[in-house]
């Protein structure tokens, strides 16, 4: 029988990847571990886990930095730990692609729930036969098979899966109004309501994407108290 999903725990403390790692094969995922960033790396080679939990605080490159690195090459899943509690590292770790955080000291139970969770948005069923697949819009190219943005000198951007999800839902709904709730209905589902906040975040980061002046807008423009619309006219892109 096959396993739950391939897990990479990437902690310098060795007691917490023990634990999360005997936790984690009890429950049915395939477990792999790292101390640092040149272990994690080589782990990677060795074979593509599903998800990656990432420690913040890392001996040499930290988790943000190995996040980033991460989300320059694949929109890998990650999950991010921490000690501390400051929100602005929370806030960090989103800008950086992360698409869970959870604070130190934590219950093993409660990070099963959050990777089932960021494995069932991830692991989503692909476009119905008749969905556009991809979809251009202000001269971008969106790819919804291998998930990722074309500029419009055609070099592809990559994207997170956050990044991916809510540009999605924007290209999907041109023109509509979509507040805050009605984004993270279509992106990430209200399960993921400790992120509700990272709505104008990831906003924020899809605009400088598509080089869009946050100051005025184009592509992606705020409605006052309202939300977010996609301004931009979209087509189906011959494949």
């Amino acid at each position: 029988m096959g396993t739950q999903g391939r897990i990479l725990v990437v902690d310098d403390d060795a007691e917490i990847r023990d634990l999360v790692a005997e936790y984690l094969t009890r429950n049915g995922y395939e477990v792999a571990t790292a101390r640092d960033g040149p272990a994690m790396r080589r782990a990677l080679e060795a074979g593509a886990p599903d998800l990656v939990v990432l420690d913040l605080m890392l001996p040499g490159e930290d988790g943000l930095s190995l996040c980033r690195d991460l989300r320059a090459s694949s929109d890998l899943p990650v999950i991010m730990l921490t000690a501390r509690r400051e929100e602005i590292d929370r806030i960090i770790g989103i800008e950086m692609g992360a698409d869970d955080y959870l604070v130190k000291p934590f219950n093993p139970r409660e990070l099963l729930a959050r990777i089932k969770s960021v494995l069932r948005r991830t692991r989503s069923a692909p476009p119905a036969r008749d969905e556009p697949q991809r979809l251009r819009f202000a001269g971008w190219t969106l790819d919804g098979v291998a998930r990722h943005l074309v500029d419009p000198d055609g070099v592809v951007v990559p994207l997170s899966g956050t990044q991916f999800r809510l540009l999605s839902a924007f290209v999907r709904h041109p023109g509509q109004v979509l507040d805050r709730d009605r984004l993270m209905d279509l992106t990430a589902g209200r399960e993921a309501a400790p992120f509700d906040r990272s709505v104008d975040v990831q906003v924020s980061r899809l605009r400088q994407l598509l080089r869009d002046d946050g100051r005025e807008p184009r592509i992606i423009k705020t409605v006052r108290n309202g939300g977010y619309v996609l301004a931009a006219a979209v087509e189906r892109a011959e494949a």
